[in-house]
């Protein structure tokens, strides 16, 4: 999908519309092609990134309608990497999310998201890769998220240039969740490389 986000329209508008129409394109996706694309992005992650041992990689559960990142996880656990899962709290220290360590039991969130319930967690600067879920995104880096800012806040940090900038952002997408352009909002971080299931992105602001 070729939309630009338009400066005559509210952006918050904008961004509802979008999230609609790419929301209910995912819904399309069958079972099958949900599958196949998922493996293919850990072809092209696997090419692109060779994870080393004890790499400390943040993942995400994915809802029906997501890219599945199940393969993404096995195939982080198979070069031996640390592995963790966002979790949403109320903390404010944490600005609302958590990455905690991919062991033990799990739970559902309120938004029905699962999550690990474990208490071995991680500060978002000292995590090396993280793959993230998206609705839109460009070239550019800029992402379309769900709407509720946690890796927006998770991850603010970056925008202080003076400050170590890891880890490595990835975002996860079908190819037809691109976007031909995104007018950036002021909270907004940047990815650095998207992976579909067609090709690796390295993007212009990462």
């Amino acid at each position: 999908m070729r939309v630009a986000l338009s400066d005559s329209v509210s952006l918050s508008a904008a961004r509802r519309s979008l999230r609609a129409a790419l929301n209910a394109r995912r819904r399309q996706v069958s079972a099958a092609e949900r599958e196949r694309a998922a493996h293919l992005v850990v072809r092209n992650v696997d090419r692109a990134l060779h994870l080393q041992p004890e790499s400390r990689i943040a993942a995400y559960a994915a809802l029906p309608w997501e890219l599945d990142a199940a393969p993404l996880i096995a195939l982080a656990r198979s070069r031996g990497c640390r592995i963790y899962l966002p979790r949403i709290d109320r903390c404010r220290s944490s600005h609302g999310m958590r990455f905690v360590e991919l062991r033990g039991p799990w739970r559902h969130n309120r938004l029905g998201i699962a999550e690990p319930s474990g208490s071995a967690t991680i500060g978002a600067r000292w995590l090396d890769v993280v793959f993230l879920p998206l609705v839109g995104f460009d070239r550019h880096g800029l992402r379309l998220g769900a709407g509720g800012g946690f890796y927006d806040r998770a991850f603010a940090f970056r925008h202080c240039r003076r400050a170590w900038r890891g880890p490595l952002l990835i975002g996860v997408a079908y190819s037809f969740q691109e976007l031909a352009s995104i007018t950036p909002a002021a909270h907004d971080v940047p990815m650095d490389m998207v992976v579909t299931e067609t090709e690796i992105i390295r993007c212009a602001t990462g």
